[in-house]
């Protein structure tokens, strides 16, 4: 089944393999009808939300830093929030600036990787009343920072979308890197990169909090694509800093399956392997082009959120394109693995948006919602969305930036991105890539 985002808003389904209710069960009311109505236009022209919702501005790109460090970072990207104790909530921001970003993240002594880089990621605290209380830099001179994940620790790991070396785009420092953040105390860890977990277009991670593992996808969208990754630490489940002692990072093979854009029904599992990679730090060849052995690995293009949810972990394919080399054209492919049974199973699939004629409906960063189902960010073509998905498998409209991006004049948003909920699940933080702002959403969540 093939959907596109307007056909997906008035039939309200995506192909869906089924299975995705017991994987997400977390105890709350499942929803009992889709969704929670249409978008409302915002008076404000910021951010269309179903009647009941609000947002509040939390940041805005250009504002001055609390800390009084700056302003706030351009490319607001990925982002998790963690309780601080109290009713107290901190946000931790990515900023995925490349060498020709606007704003940098500023250069902060400790915290500062690479002073020739312009990203990293900010820290936002918040009082019980959703407030902004403090405003910081928690890690800077990283490069193009795009995604990540939360640590079962309580940290943040924040991942570098690029393979830069030294000598390129002016960097002093080679990256690709993944960097361990403390929200609480961002001094605690500093600036120290994980390179045991792999040299590459990093995207997102998430861990297992039973085993310790690391999943990281790759973002790659030229041949040869990404690959998905796990990495065994040497001390799992260690806390904070523990990754720095190593581990041994392996590569996804599905047998017989090159490439995961060529599966294209919704419930299909598959066998999976674990290879060792041969040079992690690809220090001469980037590690998808590396020699896996008999059997090759297997790519796909545009993996992108990764999220840890029940007993496996989720991961996105962002799209496909036959035209650019993959083995079949999508919009969005959901992918969920489960560690125990070394299985994988795809379990949704978005298809080309033919009646748009847009390369968007494209899902990115996801998160759980409160229903036990998704959160998804769109990052496609013309107006953007966050989608829900129940755990029946039902799609509905979330939100919806608001410019016009047809009207002369009017500042065009790009995607939606580090869609979080408050550890008490009753408010939603999601970041507008530019520009850069940060919503709070509070509404009647299920």
């Amino acid at each position: 089944m093939s959907v596109s985002r307007r056909s997906l808003l008035a039939a309200g389904a995506v192909a869906f393999s089924g299975a995705l209710g017991p994987l997400f069960a977390s105890g709350g009311a499942r929803a009992s009808a889709r969704g929670y109505g249409p978008l409302l236009p915002d008076p404000g022209g910021l951010l269309d939300l179903p009647a009941g919702f609000s947002y509040r501005v939390l940041s805005r790109t250009g504002d001055p830093l609390r800390s009084g460090e700056g302003r706030v970072p351009s490319h607001c990207d990925g982002m998790a929030a963690f309780g601080a104790g109290g009713g107290r909530v901190r946000l931790v921001r990515n900023h995925e600036n490349r060498a020709d970003a606007a704003l940098r993240v500023p250069a902060v002594e400790g915290l500062t990787y690479d002073p020739a880089a312009l990203g990293g990621c900010t820290a936002l605290e918040l009082d019980p009343g959703g407030r902004v209380t403090a405003e910081r830099v928690a890690l800077a001179g990283t490069a193009v920072n795009c995604a990540g994940g939360r640590t079962p620790w309580n940290t943040w790991l924040s991942c570098e979308e690029t393979e830069d070396r030294a000598g390129a785009s002016g960097y002093a420092r080679d990256h690709g890197y993944v960097f361990e953040v403390d929200p609480a105390d961002p001094h605690r860890l500093g600036a120290v990169p994980l390179t045991a977990l792999g040299r590459f277009a990093h995207e997102a991670v998430a861990v297992d909090p039973y085993r310790g593992v690391v999943y990281e996808t790759e973002d790659a969208f030229v041949r040869p694509f990404g690959l998905f990754y796990r990495f065994l630490p040497a001390r799992p489940l260690g806390g904070p800093g523990s990754l720095r002692a190593g581990g041994v990072l392996e590569a996804l093979r599905v047998p017989g399956v090159p490439d995961l854009s060529a599966v294209d029904r919704p419930g299909a599992e598959f066998p999976v392997e674990w290879v060792p990679v041969p040079d992690p730090s690809a220090a001469g060849t980037p590690i998808r082009l590396q020699d896996f052995g008999p059997g090759g690995i297997t790519h796909a293009q545009k993996l992108e959120g990764c999220y840890w949810g029940g007993t496996g972990v989720y991961f996105v394919s962002s799209y496909a394109r036959g035209s650019e080399g993959a083995a079949a054209d999508h919009h969005g492919q959901v992918w969920y693995h489960d560690p125990v049974r070394a299985r994988l199973r795809l379990e949704a699939r978005f298809g080309p948006a033919a009646d748009t004629g847009l390369p968007g409906d494209s899902p990115d960063n996801i998160c759980l919602a409160p229903d036990g189902g998704l959160m998804v960010c769109e990052d496609g073509g013309g107006d953007q969305y966050v989608f829900g998905v129940t755990p029946a498998g039902e799609v509905y409209p979330v939100a919806r930036n608001a410019q016009d991006v047809g009207k002369p004049g009017a500042p065009a948003w790009g995607e939606f991105a580090g869609v979080t909920f408050s550890p008490d699940r009753r408010t939603m933080y999601v970041n507008a890539y530019t520009p850069g702002t940060t919503f709070a959403v509070t509404g009647p969540w299920r």
